[in-house]
């Protein structure tokens, strides 16, 4: 462990996803295969931080259920400190999605509604005001409801903690638009960027000032196999990410992307050398059939790094 601690607030719940074995035909039954495990956008990003070696803490809503234990048991073995807020008489979420045979993605469905009691007076608490207070970086999730991530936001700045979200989907990332100004990182694809900024495109260097007049200071747009951009402090950069053979799933790959990214922020790397440990975590996780690969480790990251290129500095 590197002594840093990190505390990560919003989802953990269950992934099931099915793959089409041929081509997709729309309104049919098409033949393909199923397949169920722990997920969440800031679960994902917990068990990639806390198998890079840093000493991780997920706060979510869970339910009494066996989806929950489930849920605990990949917490404990990725090594990440487990503190959820158990509803016994409820379901813990789910997140079903179905994949081409490519692995992207044809429509995915969220029942999300038990993040909807993690309320704002749970910050309040004893246990959640230490957890910031001890805590060297805080991320989010925009699973959780919108007056919360507010009062999240506004308590890491009061502690004056770095703070990054991630912003799951074009209609979840809308909860965080009363944040924006006192996010260090939002990590996003261009689908949300355009749901932030109301422009259907935009060319790569537009993107960071789009998002700054939205009231962003900084943050990572992915956009599929295209460079991904990084702003903050004034200074835009975007990293190519390497050739890849075949893609095994992209499901958790923007989430690794802002694990790796955060991973050297906390270790005071330079914004370029940010974003390049985020592509290389993204290219080890969509080798993978897993959300959170097995393989991901310090180690691991520091070679893949050695195959993204060098950053290209926009300003």
């Amino acid at each position: 462990m590197t002594g840093r601690q990190v505390s990560i607030f919003g989802g953990a719940h269950i992934d099931r996803r099915a793959r089409i074995f041929g081509t997709t035909v729309p309104g049919s039954s098409n033949p393909g295969s199923w397949f169920e495990e722990a997920g969440g956008g800031g679960f994902n990003a917990a068990r990639n931080l806390a198998r890079l070696g840093l000493d991780v803490r997920m706060i979510s809503p869970r339910g009494g259920d066996a989806a929950g234990e489930t849920v605990a048991r990949a917490a404990s073995e990725a090594g990440v400190i487990d503190c959820p807020f158990i509803f016994l008489d409820r379901k813990t979420p789910s997140y079903t999605a179905i994949l081409e045979n490519d692995g992207n993605l044809v429509i995915a469905l969220a029942d999300m509604e038990l993040y909807r009691l993690f309320s704002p007076r749970r910050l309040q608490q004893k246990a959640m005001r230490e957890i910031i207070s001890l805590s060297d970086l805080i991320v989010t999730d925009a699973n959780l409801p919108e007056e919360t991530l507010t009062g999240l936001v506004a308590r890491a700045n009061a502690e004056s903690k770095p703070i990054a979200a991630i912003a799951i989907s074009p209609a979840k990332v809308e909860r965080l638009v009363k944040s924006l100004s006192g996010l260090d990182f939002l990590f996003m694809n261009e689908a949300e960027a355009r749901a932030l900024t109301g422009r259907d495109s935009a060319e790569a260097a537009e993107w960071p000032v789009l998002l700054k007049a939205a009231g962003l200071s900084g943050g990572v747009i992915t956009r599929g196999g295209k460079p991904a951009i990084a702003f903050h402090d004034g200074q835009t950069v975007t990293v190519a990410p390497p050739q890849l053979d075949a893609l095994a799933d992209v499901t958790g790959a923007g989430d690794s992307l802002a694990a790796g990214f955060l991973s050297a922020f906390v270790a005071g790397e330079p914004l370029d050398i940010c974003l390049r440990s985020g592509v290389a975590a993204a290219g080890i996780t969509v080798r993978s059939p897993l959300a959170v690969s097995e393989k991901m480790s310090r180690a691991m990251l520091e070679e893949a790094i050695r195959l993204v290129p060098p950053a290209e500095i926009l300003s």
